[in-house]
């Protein structure tokens, strides 16, 4: 299987590139368009312009500035879909920091674990989130808690100039007031450190994906266009982009920033939970243009009343794990649009997608996007695999689509970006058209509702209960979330597998993963399918799964 990676060397990205730069020539140039309707769950609305992003980036760097932050710092943030999250993260990134996203889908431990990890100094946590923070906080290197939404009076009652930790706490408010909008900051370009992206921990603990400026030249180059079918030629005062993801996920990067911001597009953010109902109503009031969202949204959205509501979506894009049939056909009927798929990761861009002008075939991620130079490989060596047979998709490590390296973790870089090609440990095959077809993940991940999930965090926890012997997790099929985790549960002597034992334990593993991660199906078994050197080949209890439930 040949594929042109040619086009890869043609790429040239302007020294002077970053986001900052990208939102205060927006501002300039039409400072009076909306950069972002915010919309809760109240109803509540608000909006922001291009000049008022540039206006509070700087007031925000300005006081992060004051308050000692300086160049090459690692600010991490804790905080849901905000009308202020645009300006919090360009204001650290003004100042020559690193962003640190985290989920508020994670735990105490870690957060405490991220921030040892890259030596963060600052981190800018929702009022709601503190309980996440506080407790490891004396862990940790983190010399400043910056709160949005606190309260000036009740942080300063609580916590003073200082507490025993000798940790400042102050609000986002506090910050930002009577600080000028204007900034005289260091000079920042493409090949500067932008962010730290933490990966999902599928093998092992999390992994510092470090990504520079440019990354977001790439979103521009390539996403825009192949995915969000942005270009020159696109009318922005007609679109109006929506991207259903949180903050705290590197997709979170890869739209509503990379895509949203760098275009000058007009963008939704929505700070709710999926109903769909809600999410139609918020399509048709809004009048949304483009639509990102995940599988298991686009699956529940097909069993509502899609007839009921007037949406006039022109561009439906899909990403996280492979979206069905059904759902496809179900809006495509309704919306006259069929949902595009795409894929890439936490280290790249869009590597592969159903882009504008190619026919969409239903459970496919696409062919290669133009520019990148994906390929699909030997999972033993580095020849390209013949059309038909199964391989791991990898780009070549020349490719600008691809990530800067690991965080001060050479012997990673060493691993990964020493060869020709970046692996990204998914299996694909491609059929006679080019089209790239997902097989699973080499290190038997699984993706629920579009989070991946990696089964030795969840076995490690799961035997950590005094009821656990042993156990081993993969995913099961799901109608509406593509997969759930089930575990395969050994119990320890003096127990029994009851229903009540099964509620504990999922109430259990709540405690100690992100909820999203428990296992919603528990086996118990006496015993687990194992290779001579005893290793569990999960691969015969996905295919029992996979006979029960697929």
């Amino acid at each position: 299987m040949a594929t042109d990676t040619t086009a890869v060397d043609e790429w040239e990205i302007p020294e002077s590139y970053t986001v900052t730069a990208r939102v205060a020539e927006h501002a300039q140039s039409f400072g009076d368009r909306a950069a972002v309707y915010f919309r809760d769950a109240t109803g509540a609305q608000r909006e922001r312009t291009y000049a008022d992003l540039r206006d509070d980036m700087y007031r925000f760097a300005n006081g992060l500035a004051e308050l000692g932050v300086e160049k090459d710092d690692r600010v991490m943030h804790l905080f849901p879909r905000h009308p202020d999250a645009f300006a919090i993260q360009l204001g650290a990134l003004a100042t020559g920091a690193l962003l640190v996203p985290c989920s508020s889908m994670l735990r105490a431990n870690d957060i405490e674990f991220r921030a040892t990890d890259c030596d963060a100094t600052t981190i800018v946590v929702h009022e709601s989130l503190t309980d996440m923070v506080e407790p490891v906080l004396s862990e940790t290197p983190i010399e400043r808690v910056i709160v949005l939404d606190g309260d000036d009076a009740a942080l300063a009652d609580e916590h003073g100039e200082a507490g025993e930790s000798d940790v400042h706490w102050t609000s986002v408010r506090a910050v930002l007031a009577d600080q000028p909008t204007d900034y005289d900051g260091p000079d920042l370009g493409a090949a500067d450190p932008m962010s730290i992206n933490y990966t999902s921990g599928t093998t092992g603990k999390p992994k510092p994906v470090l990504h520079k400026h440019r990354w977001m030249y790439c979103f521009n180059r390539i996403n825009a266009p192949h995915w969000w079918n942005i270009d020159d030629e696109t009318e922005l005062a007609d679109e109006l982009l929506w991207a259903t993801t949180g903050t705290g996920w590197a997709k979170w990067f890869w739209s509503p920033v990379g895509v949203g911001l760098t275009t000058g597009a007009t963008q939704l953010i929505y700070d709710g939970e999926f109903e769909p109902e809600t999410f139609l109503e918020i399509l048709e009031t809004e009048g949304v243009t483009k639509l990102c969202a995940v599988p298991t949204q686009y699956r529940m959205l097909a069993n509502a009343d899609l007839d009921a509501y007037d949406v006039r979506v022109r561009d439906a894009l899909s990403a996280g794990e492979p979206l069905n049939r059904e759902p496809m056909e179900r809006i495509e009927d309704a919306w006259g649009v069929t949902p595009r798929d795409g894929y890439g990761q936490t280290e790249t861009v869009a590597l592969v997608s159903n882009y504008p002008g190619i026919d969409v075939k239903p459970g496919s991620m696409g062919k290669p996007t133009p520019d990148v130079g994906a390929t699909i490989i030997d999972v033993d060596d580095e020849a390209e695999v013949e059309a038909g047979e199964i391989g791991e998709i990898a780009v070549p490590v020349g490719s600008p689509a691809i990530f800067d390296g690991y965080y001060e973790k050479p012997h990673l870089d060493e691993q990964k970006l020493s060869g020709e090609f970046y692996r990204t440990g998914d299996l694909a095959r491609q059929d006679e058209d080019g089209y790239f077809f997902f097989e699973g993940r080499a290190d038997d991940i699984i993706i629920s509702s579009g989070y991946r999930i990696g089964p030795f965090e969840v076995e490690d926890a799961l035997v950590s209960h005094d009821a656990v012997a042993e156990a081993a997790v993969v995913g099961s099929p799901h109608e509406e979330r593509g997969s759930v985790v089930k575990a395969y549960v050994i119990l320890a002597d003096g127990y029994e597998g009851t229903v009540e034992l099964t509620d504990e334990l999922q109430a259990f593993m709540k405690a100690e993963t992100a909820p999203y991660k428990y296992p919603r199906r528990i086996e118990f078994t006496d015993e687990l399918p194992k290779t001579s050197s005893g290793k569990i080949r999960r691969i015969e209890l996905r295919e029992q799964e996979q006979a029960q439930h697929g």
